[in-house]
């Protein structure tokens, strides 16, 4: 059942070898904590990626709570995890924004590789996965995950970064001592206190160096300006719904909530997304069966299916796209407390936090510097996962298979390269890359001799290593998660 928990134990106390499975929960004290917990280690990226997309992250938040409850409810409660914000769309939106595409433009993008998602996961669900590995293997896979990362270098270094050069390279480094210095709960929140420290740093400058001189997002001229800005935060209510998108009078958009509108070239730049999409979830799926003991590879395509619905439905009123986060897998890692009561308390809190305007406005007024020093190190991580598959995969670069077409594509999709089809519609970036990737790996492949293209389909490894510990999932046995079935596992003791 997804909903009706056992109680474990007595609900107060935990062994030290106790683990609290998906249909148990703690106290309602206790699971309380434990939500709060799973909020916090969200927070950061969940709000952090609607910013730089140029959407609402008050309407992100709350639609992230709604979408993590639809998720619970189709995976039948089996896969406890949290539905945050997805990182694999900012190249795709960032794209769509330098064509001059709107809001509109952009989650309409978003709604139809939600829908195609989904249709994936119900593909999954019923056929099993071995046809989506025969079309997207490993080297494919990396490929499109590193080039939508790397992709994004202009933004930071264009946009964020020469807002103020000075804090975002202290927010990059304090990001870097809590994500490696420390262990556990504080390293997943990196981002998190990286934002509060860039925050608090900031609004010091401001108060004891007074103001920069620096360039506003779409500015073309620098100019003296403060780094915070609080007007909008003192304006806002304390509750209400997230504002309609509208024109201000300066003639720009003040984006809030909106109907999706529809442009096949928007759609073409954010479709790469779904790739990224599809080896995160697995990946997540993994991590949780491993943690958990249980054989979740039954609800595989389920919850590839219900990451599509929760986008589709987040994206249908103007919200940002989702995604599983491996923030709160390190949670339950961290705690063994698996109880998806957990995740329906951090949902309920995530739509209440929707529900203010003020902490929306809070949210919005980030300086342009600390996402600067942040997303210096996301866009990065992010194009790193793409060599961690291949790593973890064997995938052997001395087959020209996997070297040339490979090459191609992440040259194509990094250095936005452009293919023009007619005067009105232009392939380029991350879309024309991952055409490149898939095409000329497949097409080489046809034509290699027998001997590459049985080298080529040799690789093993883990698709996305997620877990704490080496075990079945992830490199240890030396074999794919994706492609392994091994049955079953034994619940841990």
């Amino acid at each position: 059942m997804a909903l009706g928990w056992k109680l474990h134990g007595d609900g107060k106390t935990m062994g030290p070898d106790d683990v609290v499975a998906p249909d148990e929960r703690l106290s309602w004290g206790k699971t309380v904590g434990l939500g709060a917990q799973h909020v916090v280690a969200m927070f950061g990226a969940t709000f952090v990626f609607p910013i730089v997309m140029g959407l609402n992250p008050q309407l992100a938040i709350m639609m992230s709570g709604i979408a993590t409850i639809i998720f619970l409810l189709i995976v039948n409660g089996k896969v406890p995890s949290y539905l945050g914000t997805s990182a694999s769309f900012v190249g795709g939106v960032a794209a769509i924004r330098a064509q001059g595409g709107d809001s509109a433009e952009v989650t309409g993008a978003i709604l139809v590789a939600g829908i195609v998602l989904a249709l994936i996961g119900v593909l999954i669900h019923f056929m099993g996965s071995s046809v989506l590995h025969r079309v997207l293997p490993p080297v494919v896979t990396g490929a499109v995950v590193m080039l939508i990362g790397f992709n994004l270098a202009p933004v930071v270094a264009g946009i964020y970064w020469p807002q103020d050069q000075w804090v975002a390279i202290l927010v990059m480094l304090f990001t870097i001592v809590c994500a490696v210095a420390f262990r556990g709960f504080v390293s997943r929140i990196a981002v998190f206190l990286a934002l509060v420290f860039g925050f608090v740093l900031s609004w010091v400058l401001d108060k004891t160096v007074g103001m920069i001189n620096s360039p506003l997002p779409g500015a073309a001229q620098a100019t003296d300006h403060f780094r915070t800005n609080f007007d909008a935060v003192g304006a806002a209510s304390w509750i209400g719904f997230p504002p309609q998108t509208m024109v201000a009078a300066d003639g720009k958009e003040v984006v809030g909530w909106h109907t999706p509108s529809f442009s096949v070239a928007a759609i073409l730049l954010v479709l790469p997304a779904v790739i990224a999409l599809i080896a995160e979830n697995t990946g997540h799926v993994k991590a949780v069966a491993e943690m958990t003991g249980h054989d979740l590879d039954p609800y595989m395509g389920r919850a590839i299916a219900a990451d599509g619905v929760g986008t589709a439905l987040a994206s249908s009123v103007g919200g940002s796209p989702t995604t599983t986060y491996a923030e709160n897998i390190g949670v339950m890692a961290a705690t063994r407390v698996y109880s998806t009561a957990a995740y329906y308390v951090a949902a309920i809190v995530a739509i209440l936090f929707g529900l203010s305007p003020k902490f929306g406005a809070l949210v919005s007024s980030v300086p342009g510097g600390v996402l600067g020093g942040i997303t210096v190190v996301l866009y990065g991580m992010i194009g790193l996962l793409g060599a961690k598959i291949w790593k973890e995969n064997g995938v052997d670069f001395g087959n020209p298979i996997n070297l040339v077409p490979i090459a191609a594509g992440i040259i194509i999709g990094i250095g936005n390269v452009e293919l023009k089809i007619t005067e009105d519609f232009t392939l380029g970036g991350i879309a024309l890359g991952t055409i490149v990737a898939i095409a000329g790996w497949h097409l080489a492949k046809a034509i290699a001799p027998a001997e590459l293209r049985a080298r080529a389909e040799s690789a093993r490894g883990t698709m996305i290593s997620l877990g704490e510990e080496e075990g079945t999932y992830g490199d240890g046995d030396r074999i794919d998660d994706l492609y392994q079935n091994d049955g079953p596992r034994e619940p841990r003791r």
